[in-house]
């Protein structure tokens, strides 16, 4: 509230002010998190006290989270797009559905291949009728299981098209195998999550973004779990056993380790072409 330094030119709220920034202050940062970390994510807010606390105790119970919501159509491409190949050597042609895609994520891809993105309602025979070398699921917000229109069209695609999953990819992918995902009671945000790669032993530092998650106790047997969270265990990849597809629910395209996972799009090349997952 008071300014320390010669060259202020002004308070700190007057510049939140400005630039239209929000803060709170007046709490105990510490107990709050304290408090989170005993009960789990909720609903929260906060505003200027001119608001009222009862306004603001109304708001906070009417913010319906992302729980049975299909938050994927609100954000899903409204017409396929393309994407040229930017790469070098083999040209794949793939289908990547828009469940809310990352611009990041198509340039890993175009490295790779010429990439056509679908609306996330597309159905299996649409992709089938582009003749793709292989599908990719990309991320997106919400509940996995209020998008049972993708995962049916999944499970058409699985066992005819090597298929990639990132982040709710994965969850769908998991869901049209058989298995079941569930809300974590603390969601994995930021960019330095440790992740085992099961294989190699190998420990990436990964960019997370997601509050559902697979329960890896729920996969079928063909379904071999590739990847562990290390902080709370869950699970954060699979492969299948003798089907040309695999997932991770981490966001490799990200940049936290700086490069720790971008051999995942490695592997897919190497999916399309070979058939085969690596390690």
């Amino acid at each position: 509230r008071r300014a320390s330094n010669q060259r202020s030119e002004g308070s700190l709220s007057a510049m939140l002010h400005r630039y239209g920034v929000s803060g709170i202050a007046g709490i105990d940062t510490r107990r709050l998190t304290r408090l989170l970390r005993d009960t789990g994510a909720m609903p929260g807010v906060f505003g200027p006290i001119t608001v009222g606390e009862s306004a603001l105790r109304a708001a906070a119970a009417g913010e319906a989270g992302t729980d049975g919501i299909d938050l994927v159509a609100e954000v899903t491409t409204a017409q396929p797009y393309h994407v040229p190949f930017s790469g070098t050597g083999r040209e794949r042609r793939i289908v990547a559905f828009d469940f809310g895609i990352k611009t990041t994520i198509l340039r890993q891809l175009s490295l790779i291949g010429a990439v056509e993105v679908v609306p996330a309602a597309t159905t299996a025979a649409e992709v089938i009728s582009r003749y793709p070398d292989g599908v990719f699921l990309s991320n997106g917000p919400g509940d996995p299981a209020m998008v049972g229109y993708a995962v049916d069209t999944i499970r058409e695609l699985v066992g005819q098209l090597p298929v990639f999953g990132i982040c709710l990819g994965h969850q769908l992918l998991c869901r049209a195998l058989g298995g079941e995902t569930f809300k974590l009671p603390f969601g994995h945000h930021g960019a330095n999550h440790p992740v085992r790669h099961l294989a190699t032993g190998q420990v990436e530092i990964t960019s997370q973004n997601h509050n559902f998650c697979v329960d890896a106790a729920s996969l079928p047997g063909a379904v071999e779990v590739t990847h562990v969270n290390l902080n709370d265990h869950t699970n954060e990849g699979m492969r299948v056993a003798g089907v040309p597809a695999f997932s991770v629910q981490y966001h490799p395209e990200a940049g936290p380790g700086p490069h720790d996972s971008r051999y995942l799009f490695a592997m897919f090349a190497e999916l399309i072409d070979v058939g085969v997952v690596g390690a």
